[in-house]
């Protein structure tokens, strides 16, 4: 007889095998798209004739709620043993949408037990619910009611951002590099990316001099600095950073005393002008929506990492985490592995420098360990603006990630244009990445390739776009 551990893990497979793409990714032979699973495992549940609703409540801070619908197979129906690899990378994928520190799962028992023992501190899922808790300042719980009990949503939006009057200062802080840009009138006068390593450093004094040292380069170039405004990997509510990749180093104390506050201090070291830092993925989808002069915005940055952010249908920033670097979006059982998280499949491993420096090894591109990401990515990229057909390969099958990325983000996002940018995508390479990723949706998804745009900005918008957006934050009222 199987164990839990081992029909979770033979579910995962069968569930997995309901992928089957029709653009395969060249360096990537068993890549099993998430949307693909979903897709044609809602389509038998349907065909069963026995679909019952499933509903996924998730409660976040000051009492926001998001709340997704949906059906599974009757527990007495054959497949049933579906819903729980279905209902696990849902929540997934919900949870670092959304965030949420209380999930209610409104549906069959059996599912709701799953998501309670997975989630538990014992569960695979222990990370996630760990994080989530840490974020909200709340114990993760998960909550299991029937489907007529199941939570009203209650969701929030953030007027941030489009002011363009004064003399402003715009920064970005990624893993591997560091921008400015001063603005007079939505105008930007001075730019400057430097290259830093703030994930090895544990001294907080190193995060806030190197930021520090950005603001007053370009104030030399204004004649005065009425507001500044910022983006950085990590989770941010009310200016105070509550995790963020960019201070893993830093001891848990000291985040606590220094970081947190990080921000905050060097607002009261500017006189406390206008101040204000979110989340890097909710600039660029603002820098997408300022440049386009368009709407319903999803920006995905391929940095470091990945980095999402969306504007909605009616030009506001949400309330949700849009952390799409934890969200899976390959259910292949061998899939790359997180490194923080442990889970596999995730975005972090697909739109990325880590996606290419691991398809890099896969062709057999030796690259020099003594160089950091951002020289590493550079090598790479130069080989494909000298035509080698390796390095093509590495740029054309993350577009194929991309192609099916942006169909699953589309049946969880209201998308009209997704706009991709970040440090991978400059050059050539992110040139093949637009053209494979539109390709996948020609082929695969018609209907999504007919209303939803897939964009790349413009050289100088790809790497420095996201400070001068970030510049417009704060309002000067």
């Amino acid at each position: 007889m199987l164990t839990r551990d081992e029909s979770l893990a033979r579910d995962m497979r069968a569930f997995a095998e309901l992928a089957k793409p029709r653009v395969v990714p060249a360096l990537h032979q068993r890549f099993a798209p998430a949307v693909l699973a979903h897709h044609a495992y809602l389509s038998a549940v349907r065909g069963s004739g026995r679909g019952v609703p499933l509903t996924i409540a998730l409660e976040r801070h000051e009492g926001f709620v998001s709340v997704y619908k949906t059906e599974c197979f009757d527990e007495a129906d054959a497949s049933s043993h579906l819903n729980l690899p279905f209902a696990e990378r849902l929540l997934k994928t919900l949870l670092w949408k959304h965030g949420g520190w209380k999930i209610t799962i409104a549906g069959p028992r059996s599912v709701g037990e799953h998501i309670r023992q997975t989630y538990s501190p014992q569960g695979a899922r222990a990370f996630d619910a760990e994080f989530m808790g840490g974020v909200y300042e709340h114990p993760f719980t998960v909550e299991i009611a029937k489907p007529e009990a199941a939570p009203e949503p209650r969701e929030g939006s953030v007027a941030l951002g489009r002011h363009l009057e004064g003399c402003r200062i715009g920064f970005d802080l990624g893993a591997t590099d560091r921008k400015v840009a001063a603005v007079i009138d939505g105008e930007p006068v001075f730019t400057e990316e430097v290259i830093w390593d703030p994930r090895n450093a544990a001294d907080p004094d190193y995060h806030y001099n190197q930021i520090m040292a950005g603001l007053k380069s370009a104030a030399s170039h204004l004649p005065r600095v009425d507001a500044i405004g910022g983006s950085s990997a990590g989770i941010y509510i009310n200016n105070r950073p509550r995790v963020g990749s960019l201070f893993r180093a830093v001891p848990q104390e000291q985040f606590a005393t220094r970081i947190a506050n990080l921000f905050i201090d060097l607002k009261r070291a500017w006189g406390g002008i206008p101040f204000v830092v979110v989340n890097d993925g909710e600039v660029t989808a603002l820098a997408g929506s300022m440049s386009l002069q368009d709407n319903a915005v999803l920006g995905v940055a391929l940095g470091s990492s990945e980095a999402g952010g969306y504007v909605t249908p009616a030009g506001e920033l949400t309330t949700w985490l849009n952390e799409l670097a934890f969200c899976p979006v390959d259910y292949d059982p061998d899939a790359p592995v997180d490194e923080w998280s442990g889970d596999r499949g995730c975005g972090a491993q697909y739109f990325s420098q880590q996606a290419v420096f691991r398809l890099a090894q896969s062709t057999g591109i030796e690259l020099d360990q003594r160089l950091g990401p951002a020289e590493k990515l550079k090598c790479v990229q130069e080989l494909v603006h000298s035509g080698d057909a390796r390095a093509t390969e590495i740029f054309q099958t993350v577009g194929c990630y991309v192609g099916y990325g942006v169909a699953t983000y589309a049946d969880f996002y209201e998308l009209r244009n997704v706009l991709i940018l970040g440090r991978v995508t400059s050059g050539e390479g992110g040139n093949v990445i637009l053209k494979q990723a539109q390709e996948v949706l020609r082929k695969e998804f018609p209907e999504l390739a007919g209303r939803i745009k897939v964009l790349l900005p413009d050289e100088a918008t790809r790497r420095v776009g996201q400070a001068v957006a970030a510049a417009s934050l704060p309002s000067l009222s």
